[in-house]
């Protein structure tokens, strides 16, 4: 293309001479005769111009701040699986920002690190004279509908290819956005067109994929392009409040049941009660040796030892660097309930998401709860989600307990789970018995300390 300048302007560009656009050389009469047409530098400040307008809509200019080497790396008072998580999240942000290619989806709770993260690529990329877009989704949503405004000084069409096109873009907190029709076929048309060109993306959530709308997590689910890295740490604002795993776990109020404090009753049971303990004992160790799937502790009595087995693996797995939270069903759903109140410090989202995504979790007492259809469409779940996803789960519940036939299902998968039955009566109920025919008689009408 033969182009002349505009103007004899001082010589500040090679190409137009400062004019900022050019003429085609090109007879009368043909569609660009006479037309000024931007010089590559007039594009280059253009587009500059418009990345700027982005970041600063986008609030980059205050996480300057999250940068690699101020992210910690290896948390703060974490047990070795969390800690692990975050060091390989950490591990392959970097990478990812030395060579930006596919996408790289942080997926973890609140507060775990992934903002610092995709925010630490940004700048990493920014200080390299590269481009990078970090927005928030809701603020990206928002950001398109502002367009829409009479007084908008940029088109709708123009920052929304502005956005899908950007060489990196980086969106923070998928699935935090209101999920209306619209924004749902603006986020799949954005990441439906990033995915078609390979375009690098980085995004972070909170949410389980298939808590994602399905085009999208069709996109998300892609191994080929996708990797999908999960940071297990807590929230590092509250780093050290239960360092055992959940805040709802009461794992320290049963430290005192071991495998070395359980009491077999060797020589109180007989027959197939005798050996149905022993057995049960020794699936409960090797469980805590290698947790897969569920294992599930039933019997007809109450006392008969199925908490005190269900926390000895707890307390072992503790002691193996596992993170590990223990509740007594009709708490947790106390604990899911109050978290709608106006003065929590806690969101039902995060403590439902801390809960069913611990990695490893004790439910005690599994129909006792007030099984209202609210309780037991949140144990289902939890139950479920934990079943999918293959997290070791340790469930204590009597054989007569009202379940819902839906989690019946999960629990009874013996392909995947173990279901132990203990025929053993009450300990407590022999155990006062064997006192009270040892006292002495003026004895018996005792209280004694349990």
């Amino acid at each position: 293309m033969n182009t002349v300048n505009i103007t004899t302007a001082d010589p500040n560009c090679p190409t137009c001479g400062g004019a900022g656009f050019l003429r085609r050389d090109v007879p009368v009469g043909h569609p660009d005769f006479g037309r000024a047409i931007p010089c590559h530098c007039k594009i280059d400040e253009t587009r500059d111009a418009r990345l700027a307008s982005l970041h600063q809509t986008s609030g980059m200019v205050h996480l300057s701040q999250l940068t690699f080497e101020r992210f910690k790396a290896d948390g703060v008072g974490l047990s070795a699986d969390k800690k692990k998580t975050l060091r390989e999240a950490f591990e392959r942000a970097q990478r990812f920002a030395e060579e930006p290619r596919g996408w790289l989806l942080l997926k973890g709770s609140y507060g775990c690190g992934k903002t610092h993260l995709a925010a630490a690529i940004a700048n990493a990329r920014l200080n390299r004279g590269a481009s990078a877009l970090f927005i928030v989704v809701p603020d990206l949503l928002d950001h398109l509908r502002s367009t829409f405004a009479p007084a908008s000084a940029v088109s709708y069409d123009e920052r929304f290819e502005s956005i899908r096109s950007t060489e990196l873009l980086l969106l923070d907190d998928l699935g935090a956005q209101s999920p209306t029709t619209w924004a749902n076929e603006k986020l799949y048309q954005l990441l439906n067109h990033r995915y078609n060109a390979l375009l690098p993306t980085v995004i972070t959530t909170n949410r389980e994929l298939e808590d994602i709308d399905a085009r999208l997590r069709s996109r998300l689910a892609d191994s080929a392009l996708c990797a999908i890295v999960t940071i297990l740490a807590p929230d590092y604002r509250q780093a050290g409040i239960d360092s055992r795993g959940s805040q709802l776990s009461n794992l320290g109020m049963y430290s005192e049941m071991t495998f070395a404090s359980f009491d077999q009753r060797g020589e109180e049971l007989t027959g197939p009660p005798r050996e149905n303990l022993r057995k049960t004992f020794n699936k409960a160790k090797a469980y805590a040796q290698d947790p897969k799937g569920f294992i599930v502790f039933t019997g007809e009595h109450h006392g008969c030892g199925k908490t005190h087995l269900a926390a000895a693996i707890a307390n072992q797995l503790m002691k193996n660097g596992y993170s590990v939270s223990l509740v007594t069903v009709p708490d947790l759903l106390d604990h899911l309930r109050a978290a709608f109140a106006p003065g929590s410090v806690t969101s039902y989202d995060q403590r439902f998401e801390d809960t069913r995504s611990v990695p490893v979790l004790v439910l005690d007492d599994l129909g006792t709860e007030n099984a209202t259809p609210w309780a037991r469409e949140k144990l289902f779940q939890i139950i479920d989600h934990r079943y999918v996803a293959h997290l070791p789960t340790i469930i204590t519940m009597n054989s007569d307990a009202n379940i819902d036939s839906r989690i019946i299902s999960r629990i009874y998968d013996l392909d995947r789970n173990s279901v132990e039955e203990i025929l053993a009566p009450s300990y407590r109920t022999t155990h006062r018995r064997v006192q009270m025919k040892n006292e002495p008689t003026a004895r018996r009408g005792r209280t004694h300390p349990r």
